[in-house]
C-alpha cells in the first residue's frame, strides 16, 4: 500500500510538473518577440514586467539602459515605450495614422464600453471627435460664448479668493471655477462654489485620477477575471465613475424634457439633435450611452488638467516672485487695473504667454500619453512594430528633451521668447499630445489658462505663508499635480 501511495504521489507530481513545463513552453512560444523588435528587460513568466514599474520614472530608467524605444511586457501584453522628441513625433505625427486606435482596457471598459472620445476607436471615434470639435468651435469662436463665460467665472473666482482670510488652500475654488467653464459648455450652467453635491463629484474625479495609474489598479487589466472578485482600489475607481455617470444621466434627462430643436443651449442639446439626424448611421454611435460617456470625457479632461495647470502656475509664481512681478508689470502696461483681461490681450503679452507655456512644460501634467494601438505593421526608429502592438509615448521625455531645450530641467520662460522678447513657438512643446489624436480642447485650455492667470495676478500678489518654503514636488502617476499647498494674498 505504501509503495502504491508513493507511486501515486510521484505520478501526481509528474503530471503537475508536466503541466507547469507545458504552460511555460506555450507561454514563451506565444510571447516570443519577432525579429528586430525593440529590446527590453527580462520579463517574469505570466506576470511580465509588473514589478519594474509602470510610471514615467521607471520608463526613464529603462530608456537610459535600452534607448529611446524599448519594450516591456505587462502580463501577456507587449508594450513598446517611445521617448524623445524625434521618435514621439514619428509615432504621433509622421506615422500618426498607424497609431490612432486605443487598446481595450478591461477596467475602463467596465464604464466606457468603447464609447466616448478618449477610449473609442475607428469610425465611431472619428465621428464623435468631429462632432465635438465642431461644437467647441461654434461656442468658442462663432458665438464667443466660452470667452464670456470664462471672464464671468474669473470674476467669481477672484471674489471668492478675496473672501478668504489668512493662508488657504486654493484647490477647491480653482477646481470648481474650471469645472464651471466646461460645465457652461456641456450643461449650459455653472455650479456655486458652496454646492456640496458638486464638490463631492469633483473630489471623486480627483480621487479616480490619483488611483488610476497605481499598480494595484493596473493589475486589474492583467487578470480582470480574478480582480473583479477581489476587493481593492479598482472598486473605488469603478464606483466613482458610476457616480459620475449617474449625475450625467440625470442632467441629460433634464435636457431631454425641455429640449428645443431650434435652440441648442449646450453640448448635450446639440448631441440630442444629432441622435435623430444620425439614426441611420449606427456605426457612428450617436446614442444616449455615447452621449453620457462623451460628456464624461469632456468634463473630466476639461477640469482636472486645467485645475492642475493653474495650481502649478501659482506654485511657480510663489517660487519665483521676480517673475511674478514681471508678469504683473506686463498686465499693468497692456491691461491696467480698470478692465478685465480678454483673449485679444494675449498677442500683446509675450512674457505672460511664455510663463504660462513654461509652467505647462516644466509642470509635466500628463507624463505618459494615452496608449495607442498599432493598426498595421510598421517600423519606428529602425525597429519592427507589428500590428496589434500597444505603444506608449512619454510626453515627459519630449518636454525635457536635452536636445530640444536649453535648460530642460529648470523653470525658464526664456524658452518661449526670442532675442527681441517676442513669443516664439517650440516644436517640442507637447503638453496636449500631438497629431490627429491630440487634445481636442487645446484652444479652450489655452484661453482658460490665460484669462484665469492674468485675472488673478491683476488683482493679487501671491506668496507662501510666512516661514514656509515653496515645494516643487509632485504627486500622482497619471496626472502630476503639486502637493497640497497654501497661499497668501495681497490685493493690488
Amino acid at each position: 500500500m505504501l509503495l502504491l501511495s508513493a507511486l501515486d504521489w510521484l505520478d501526481a507530481k509528474s503530471v503537475l510538473l508536466f503541466i507547469v513545463v507545458f504552460l511555460l513552453v506555450v507561454h514563451f512560444q506565444r510571447n516570443r518577440n519577432p525579429r528586430n523588435f525593440p529590446p527590453g528587460p527580462w520579463a517574469l513568466p505570466f506576470l511580465g514586467n509588473v514589478f519594474t514599474g509602470f510610471d514615467y520614472h521607471a520608463f526613464n530608467k529603462l530608456a537610459a539602459q535600452f534607448g529611446n524605444i524599448f519594450s516591456i511586457r505587462f502580463g501577456g501584453e507587449k508594450l513598446v515605450i517611445v521617448s524623445g522628441y524625434n521618435l514621439v513625433k514619428e509615432v504621433l505625427v509622421t506615422q500618426g495614422d498607424c497609431f490612432l486606435d486605443r487598446p481595450v482596457s478591461p477596467l475602463f471598459d467596465v464604464i466606457f464600453k468603447g464609447n466616448g472620445i478618449s477610449m473609442s476607436s475607428g469610425y465611431k471615434w472619428r465621428r464623435q471627435r468631429q462632432f465635438s470639435i465642431a461644437h467647441l468651435k461654434y461656442f468658442g469662436e462663432g458665438k464667443r460664448t466660452l470667452e464670456l463665460h470664462c471672464q464671468l467665472e474669473c470674476t467669481f473666482l477672484c471674489e471668492a479668493f478675496q473672501q478668504e482670510k489668512g493662508p488657504f488652500n486654493p484647490l477647491h475654488l480653482i477646481n470648481n471655477a474650471v469645472a464651471n467653464i466646461i460645465g457652461s459648455l456641456v450643461f449650459g450652467k455653472r455650479f456655486d462654489y458652496d454646492s456640496e453635491d458638486f464638490q463631492n463629484l469633483l473630489r471623486r474625479m480627483q480621487q479616480t485620477l490619483m488611483l488610476a495609474g497605481t499598480l494595484r489598479v493596473q493589475l486589474y487589466d492583467i487578470c480582470p477575471w480574478l480582480f473583479k472578485h477581489l476587493p481593492g482600489p479598482h472598486e473605488i475607481v469603478i464606483d466613482n465613475y458610476a457616480t459620475l455617470v449617474s449625475f450625467l444621466k440625470r442632467e441629460i434627462e433634464k435636457h431631454k424634457r425641455d429640449w428645443d430643436p431650434f435652440d441648442h443651449r449646450d453640448f448635450i442639446d446639440a448631441y440630442i439633435g444629432q441622435i435623430d439626424k444620425k439614426k441611420n448611421d449606427v456605426e457612428a454611435g450617436f446614442n444616449i450611452d455615447n452621449l453620457v460617456i462623451s460628456t464624461l470625457d469632456l468634463f473630466e479632461a476639461g477640469t482636472e488638467t486645467m485645475t492642475t495647470s493653474l495650481r502649478w502656475a501659482l506654485v511657480y509664481m510663489m517660487k519665483y516672485p521676480e517673475i511674478q512681478e514681471k508678469v504683473q508689470e506686463e498686465i499693468e502696461r497692456v491691461i491696467g487695473q480698470f478692465r478685465q483681461p480678454c483673449l485679444a490681450d494675449r498677442a500683446n503679452m509675450p512674457f505672460t504667454e511664455a510663463v504660462i507655456h513654461e509652467t505647462q512644460r516644466i509642470g509635466d501634467l500628463v507624463p505618459l500619453n494615452f496608449p495607442r494601438l498599432c493598426t498595421r505593421d510598421t517600423s519606428v526608429g529602425g525597429y519592427f512594430i507589428p500590428q496589434g502592438t500597444t505603444v506608449v509615448t512619454t510626453l515627459s521625455s519630449v518636454l525635457h528633451d536635452e536636445t530640444e531645450w536649453e535648460t530642460p530641467h529648470q523653470f525658464n520662460p526664456q524658452h518661449f521668447l526670442d532675442e527681441h522678447g517676442r513669443f516664439r513657438k517650440r516644436e517640442a512643446f507637447f503638453p496636449f499630445s500631438a497629431g490627429k489624436r491630440g487634445c481636442l480642447g487645446e484652444q479652450l485650455a489655452r484661453m482658460e489658462l490665460f484669462l484665469f492667470f492674468t485675472s488673478l495676478l491683476q488683482r493679487f500678489s501671491i506668496s507662501p505663508p510666512p516661514g514656509q518654503e515653496v515645494s516643487l514636488e509632485n504627486q500622482g502617476i497619471f496626472i502630476l499635480s503639486p502637493k497640497p499647498f497654501h497661499i497668501c494674498l495681497k490685493a493690488r
